[in-house]
């Protein structure tokens, strides 16, 4: 079917964003690509969510209180109607190309059943300096990923829905990782591309703890997918495992310099190798916002690589207990 006859269901989970949730239905419904409809489905706000989205052409469905993302784009495709899926969260902003250039995507490669973008360099509110490093980090590792994937992030995603059908649905049980999971179901079914035409302007975290908790929140189930099989070719690296090895290494390896200024040399090493970690980002950073904005970009980057460490091990060590995540679904459950 060619790409302009596809009809299109956007499906917006919200929880209590009442801030972004009015500039994300203004940019669905001026896509040049009409939607055949659109979705919010509210994961039991108390905030004025439902009253914003009431004042747009969608339909509002509850998701029975607050269930979690998993389950609000579960109960969105339930609902759905198009041929195709369309997954947006209620704080990114969609460029009015989007969703036909998602189309054009697929229409391009008939074995394609996902595509996903990426976030535009620009928040879609400027709230100052870290939101700055949280979204040009984002934006980077999507574009540097740009092509054929196996992994998916449904932050702005497109997916036919025969292919989410097949793939099953979103694990209920996990609130953070969830696209982890998932894409291990999803690239067993279909080709995913990650395409730097679906672009959406992300408002994110402002507050320096604010990010470090949601590093660490978002590592914790991580453990849950370090099987060898997960690492495979086509996998998109957020934080490329060098980076997150030598980040702790550098603070770890400090106190040597005490005992001779020579052994400076072993944390400076690391540092060095923490750099050159992700090749390609600190130019990009330094192109972007210039050289002073860098200096602070590292810093923050070294940080918050700690933070993700931090959640990792902490996640490791609860199932090694036997009290952390729940188990991945497999294909057959999905279904």
């Amino acid at each position: 079917m060619a790409a302009d006859q596809q009809t299109v269901s956007v499906i917006v989970p919200n929880y209590n964003y009442e801030k972004t949730l009015g500039a994300c239905l203004d940019a669905v419904f001026a896509q040049t690509h009409r939607p055949y409809e659109v979705i919010v489905v509210d994961d039991g706000s108390t905030d004025r969510s439902r009253e914003i989205a009431a004042g747009y052409p969608c339909r509002v469905v509850s998701g029975g209180g607050n269930r979690g993302v998993s389950a609000a784009r579960n109960l969105g495709a339930r609902e759905a109607r198009g041929d195709i899926l369309f997954f947006v969260d209620s704080d990114v902003a969609l460029r009015p190309d989007a969703i036909a250039n998602a189309l054009e995507v697929m229409a391009a490669d008939p074995e394609c059943g996902c595509v996903h973008g990426t976030y535009d360099t620009r928040p879609l509110y400027d709230d100052g300096p870290v939101e700055h490093y949280k979204v040009l980090h984002a934006h980077w590792w999507r574009r540097r990923s740009v092509g054929r994937v196996n992994t998916a992030v449904f932050a702005l995603a497109a997916v036919r829905r025969s292919v989410f059908l097949a793939a099953g649905p979103f694990h209920e049980g996990l609130r953070d990782a969830e696209d982890v999971e998932y894409s291990d179901r999803l690239a067993r079914v279909t080709t995913i591309r990650l395409t730097d035409t679906v672009v959406g302007r992300h408002d994110d975290c402002a507050g320096f703890r604010a990010m470090l908790r949601e590093q660490y929140r978002r590592s914790l189930p991580l453990a849950a997918f370090a099987g060898a099989h997960r690492m495979r070719a086509g996998s998109v690296a957020v934080n490329p495992a060098l980076g997150v090895l030598t980040a702790p290494l550098v603070l770890a390896t400090l106190p040597l310099a005490l005992a001779h200024p020579a052994l400076l040399a072993v944390p400076l090493a690391c540092f060095g190798l923490f750099l050159l970690a992700d090749p390609g980002l600190l130019p990009f950073v330094r192109r972007e916002r210039g050289l002073g904005f860098l200096a602070w970009f590292v810093g923050v980057h070294l940080v918050a690589q700690l933070a993700i460490v931090a959640g990792v091990t902490a996640g490791c060590a609860a199932r090694l207990r036997g009290t952390g995540t729940p188990r991945p679904l497999t294909l057959a459950e999905g279904r």
